[in-house]
């Protein structure tokens, strides 16, 4: 049985697979995090965000934090617009963004054999942009992101958006994920989850 970590994985008991992108799939939330402290320092805004708090926001969108940290440092960021420059100032770095591998070697192992699909907190252009880059945007039948939901993660939405693309029941489905927030989404979907430790959590611990 492969192992991401000291985390087993299983090889029956579900008909479809479906993984985070962002600290799962790829590793990229080193990248994630300088991007949000330079778009937040030009806005004037610069050491606010915490990187512990930052790993603890993991997977929300990106406005969603951004009414989050107004609230919480009295703040009236306008949530648009640090999140476009988010986006841009992550994108200079998207280059250096390589794969987990234990995860996309479970992934590749299951190519052409169950249904895949990426559900991520992350927008549409950036994911495609990601997958793109890492050489594995032909892996996955459906991609959802939170472009293509009401609620983002931790709600379920995205997860059960995922199941239904793919035709197959919640509860016969193996989720991936690495952060609090999609854990959550994924177990409230009532999938089976596998948490994924992040390489840089890792390496802080």
């Amino acid at each position: 049985m492969a192992k991401i970590g000291p985390f087993p994985l299983p090889t029956t008991g579900y008909d479809a697979v479906i993984f985070d992108c962002d600290g799962t799939l790829v590793d990229s939330m080193s990248l994630h995090f300088d991007a949000w402290c330079e778009a937040l320092a030009i806005y004037g805004a610069g050491g606010i965000f915490k990187e512990d708090v930052f790993f603890a926001m993991g997977g929300r969108p990106t406005i969603d934090i951004v009414v989050e940290l107004n609230d919480e440092y009295d703040l009236k960021l306008n949530p648009m617009a640090v999140a476009m420059a988010k986006r841009e100032c992550f994108l200079k770095r998207l280059h250096l963004v390589t794969l987990i591998e234990e995860v996309a070697e479970f992934a590749e192992s299951l190519r052409g054999k169950v249904p895949m699909a990426i559900a991520t907190g992350g927008s549409r252009m950036v994911i495609e942009k990601t997958l793109q880059i890492v050489g594995v945007s032909d892996w996955f039948d459906e991609v959802v992101t939170a472009d293509d939901v009401v609620n983002g993660k931790p709600a379920p939405d995205i997860f059960l958006k995922a199941a239904q693309l793919l035709g197959v029941a919640p509860e016969r489905c193996l989720a991936l994920e690495d952060a609090p927030a999609g854990i959550i989404s994924a177990r409230t979907a009532g999938m089976q989850v596998i948490s994924v430790p992040s390489p840089l959590a890792s390496n802080h611990a």
